[in-house]
């Protein structure tokens, strides 16, 4: 087939269905579906597209029980998502990763893009964590998408395509399900959707769903007691969505997506925490076991999120049509955590305040509220052998992030006090009686973009395909920050900008009906911004002297050298694809702990480079039976030492960026095996039985864990707790890997699907990121995987 009749088949497929695109197989015989994809803005199989790319249908995501992106993630090669926490998970692919973005680095942006049919929703470290109810498929564009998806795309994207409404008829599903954790607390969930054709011309889709989260972290408490199941939580929300076409060449969809998600605690085992642990003589010992961390106060996660957006397309000619993607995203998070050991780790270890004093509870409030407004237009078209698309865009944030540090009694005991203001007139800065800590910090980030892509068909085997986006931004910041900890800064304003081109050049060769070659030259990039002021006063000098003076950073380039082959096996059973890649990484953008300052500062490391190949295998050797292998290996490395000279001309390398160091979050190795076992059950009934791998590879949370070979020691401050049993501790800031096995029982017709499901049947405890305050001399934890979980769904369709 001519790539010229495969665009019009799929552009007739789009106008009929407005983006539903699994497009149905041979039910009666063993050939694998065939799915259609839009990763280059333009419908097309997943086989055709000339670079790597995944896709999880949703018949794919109820097999396998996946209903967030982290549960997606576990069966796709080449992406990571590192756990941080609730509603904190972080997005790498092809271990292109700088390491732990945290909740306090408001100024860092993602390396991966994150959309929601045309809408971007992805935001640095709390990319929304939507439920996957009623989704077509996901994608998954791996390598860089700077070209139509803009800054943000550095290594990837990742696309949720929903179901659109469609005036067929009256349809709808409702699930219920429910579940156990072993020595853990009970969740369960209600989803449901419905499709209401309002005339011939206009129909509604709606989606709702509720989700009661388990808990499985039990919180040893300072008068002896236990909180049990402190991480359980809830997920709720839904869409809406209107389908209007007036006419044969004209579609607009206006939608409406809100949720909400409330979680009572997080996913951390603490290892070593300063106010609880055996080394202590004065205070009472406390040994913490696996799934068990020490908190004073309850902690908390919330997080408001609401989309709007319309998509109008108009058919202007036979072969040209003009899209306009409009969308205005609100968002609010809030995070209470206990900075209890964190605030003691200063007060008591630094200022040498007595035990009253550093014992007393102390939250920390960290919010962030964000209005995203961004507008698309573009045009795209087939004129003889080019299919091509061209497009500007438009995007507005507004961010404020801010802290705050309120320690009840601390101005009535303490020997240092905070700057309480006594001017009724003043509204910035550390105000309150007992907040030791304060800061509000507004940005505005304003981006412009160009984009086009131009796909010219040689000959029937051969295409090529050119593109580029020319892109403009503006940031600016005012810094607020006040408190015992920070030098005072009221009303500060800083400001980068930066414009640039990212282009692309892919070839794709048909050697037969059945094998595709394809290779590339793509260049992402990610926006620069500005760095936070050290908190000085806990500054030593020497450390005062290394990360001071840098108040900003540059942007993050990559450019990508790919090669790729796609294979249709054994009559269209079977599907092999396999994809090899050297990626070159300029002014990689790492965090670095600023030592005694308890601050982080980015720093760019001039060079990096991330190699490696991903492999999929995906075959049905019998009607009944399928198979799917998804692997990638990755060596990803720093290739640049970024050091630092102190007063006695000694030089030491800066935060772990030394050459030959990994780049942390990802694995180097990660395997995905699925197979699917399918049976008759009475007359009109088929069962299924399937069985899920994932192995995942060790890897570190930022690039410094690397350093001592991979050993952390904390020192002990002998007097908080002291005389002490020893003067340090040590850990393994590796994680380690782990393998996980997943197992469903089910059985179906066409209006039902029930099944059975044992989540991590081996009850592998796995360790997902290293989670420390203050370099780890306040706390050392993990965050950790849920235990094996044993529960149940029902579906009914109608």
């Amino acid at each position: 087939m001519t790539h010229k009749r495969m665009f019009k088949r799929s552009k007739l497929a789009l106008a009929m269905l407005a983006l539903p695109v699994a497009v149905s197989a041979q039910d009666n015989g063993n050939v694998l579906e065939e799915v259609l994809v839009t990763a280059r803005k333009q419908s097309e199989t997943l086989q055709d597209v000339p670079f790597s790319i995944a896709a999880m249908t949703e018949g794919k995501l109820k097999q396998s029980g996946a209903t967030d992106l982290e549960s997606m993630a576990t069966n796709v090669a080449g992406i990571s998502i590192q756990n941080l926490g609730p509603g904190q998970s972080q997005v790498s692919i092809r271990g292109i990763s700088a390491g732990q973005i945290v909740r306090d680095q408001p100024g860092v942006k993602e390396q991966v893009g994150v959309y929601f049919d045309e809408s971007v929703i992805s935001m640095s470290l709390f990319t929304p964590d939507l439920d996957f109810y009623d989704i077509n498929r996901v994608e998954v564009l791996r390598g860089p998408q700077g070209t139509l998806f803009g800054s943000g795309s550095l290594s990837g994207t990742v696309r949720y395509i929903s179901n659109a409404p469609n005036s067929d008829e009256l349809s709808g599903s409702v699930q219920v399900g429910g579940e156990t954790v072993d020595e853990g607390s009970e969740g369960g969930n209600i989803k449901g959707h419905i499709n209401i054709p309002l005339s011939d011309t206009l129909a509604l889709r709606a989606v709702g769903y509720a989700q009661q989260y388990a808990g499985y972290i039990d919180a040893l408490q300072p008068d002896g007691s236990t909180n049990d199941d402190v991480n359980e939580g809830t997920r709720s929300g839904g869409r809406i969505a209107l389908r209007f076409q007036p006419s044969d060449s004209v579609v607009i969809t206006p939608r409406v997506i809100f949720q909400s998600i409330d979680m009572d605690g997080f996913n951390r085992e603490d290892d070593y925490n300063m106010l609880a642990n055996p080394y202590t003589t004065s205070r009472p010992p406390v040994r913490l076991g696996d799934y068990e961390q020490f908190t004073q106060l309850e902690e908390s996660f919330e997080d408001d999120f609401l989309l709007v957006d319309l998509t109008a397309t108009i058919d202007l000619t036979e072969d040209m049509t003009l899209t306009s993607v409009s969308s205005y995203t609100d968002r609010d998070v809030l995070v209470l955590r206990d900075a209890t050991a964190l605030n003691g780790s200063i007060t008591g270890g630094s200022f040498g305040e007595s035990e009253a004093v550093y014992t007393l509870d102390a939250p920390l409030y960290d919010e962030t509220e964000a209005e995203v407004l961004t507008q698309e237009l573009r045009l795209s078209g087939l004129n003889g052998p080019v299919q091509w698309v061209a497009g500007i865009f438009y995007s507005d944030i507004e961010r404020r992030y801010g802290q705050s540090l309120q320690v009840a009694g601390y101005d009535a005991s303490a020997r240092t006090t905070a700057p309480d203001s006594t001017d009724p007139g003043e509204t910035l800065g550390a105000n309150a009686v007992d907040e030791l800590f304060y800061s509000d910090i507004p940005y505005e980030l304003e981006q412009y973009a160009v984009f086009g892509e131009v796909s010219y068909d040689l000959n029937d085997k051969t295409m090529i395909v050119v593109g580029a986006r020319f892109f403009d931004y503006e940031e600016k910041r005012t810094l607020n920050f006040d408190g015992i900890y920070n030098a005072s800064v009221l009303g500060q304003k800083s400001d980068v900008s930066s414009d640039g081109v990212s282009p692309r050049v892919m070839l794709r060769y048909d050697m037969n009906d059945d094998v595709m070659l394809n290779a590339q030259v793509s260049k992402g990039f990610r926006l620069g911004g500005i760095n936070d002021p050290l908190n000085e006063p806990l500054c030593s000098p020497a450390d005062k002297a290394t990360f001071g003076g840098r108040d900003d950073f540059e942007d993050e380039t990559l450019t990508n050298y790919e090669v790729g082959s796609k294979m249709r096996l054994f009559g269209g059973a079977g599907t092999f694809n396999v994809s090899a890649f050297y990626s070159d990484i300029k002014d990689l953008q790492a965090t670095v702990n600023a030592g005694t300052c308890s601050s982080r500062i980015v720093y760019n490391v001039p060079e990096a480079h991330s190699t490696g190949v991903e492999v999929e295998f995906f075959v049905r050797p019998m009607s009944n039976f399928e198979f799917g292998l998804s692997a990638s290996y990755v060596r990803a490395e720093i290739d640049s030492d970024v050091t630092s000279t102190d007063n006695a001309n000694v030089t030491s390398i800066v935060g772990g960026i030394r050459e030959g160091n990994e780049l942390p979050t990802a694995p180097g190795f990660e395997l995905a095996a699925t197979a699917t076992y399918y049976f008759p059950v009475f007359e009109t009934w088929e069962g299924y039985f399937n069985t899920t791998y994932q192995n995942v590879g060790s890897r570190y949370t930022q690039l410094a864990d690397q350093e001592n070979g991979g050993r952390g020691v904390a020192s002990l401050y002998s007097n908080v707790g002291g005389p002490l049993t020893q003067p340090t501790y040590e850990y393994d800031r590796e994680q380690g890997g782990y393998q996980i096995v997943n197992l469903r029982l089910g059985a179906r017709n066409d209006q039902w699907d029930a099944a059975l499901f044992v989540r991590n049947a081996t009850n592998e405890r796995a360790e997902l990121s290293l989670d420390t305050e203050r370099g780890g001399n306040a706390r050392v934890g993990h965050h950790v995987n849920q235990p094996r979980t044993i529960g149940f769904s029902a579906r009914y369709n109608f």
